[in-house]
């Protein structure tokens, strides 16, 4: 899966259409995840168990914004 940035009007739509707003969520939280998984994959590094970590947390307040 490519990571696309959400356009100026994909953020205008989502403002006033929660079900867009829901899926958009969903994707982006989908790409952080396979984001994560290929940065656990790849050699070890310290900055980028910092990265791993600040994913993680991002990760955790998306699904908080789907479950709501």
């Amino acid at each position: 899966m490519t990571a696309a940035l959400a356009s100026d009007d994909d953020c205008a739509r989502a403002r006033h259409d929660s079900a867009f707003r829901q899926q958009l969520l969903a994707q982006h939280l989908e790409l952080l995840l396979g984001a994560l998984a290929r940065m656990r994959r790849a050699s070890p590094d310290p900055g980028r168990a910092k990265q791993i970590r600040e994913g993680v947390d991002m990760a955790v307040k998306l699904s908080t914004i789907l479950q709501k």
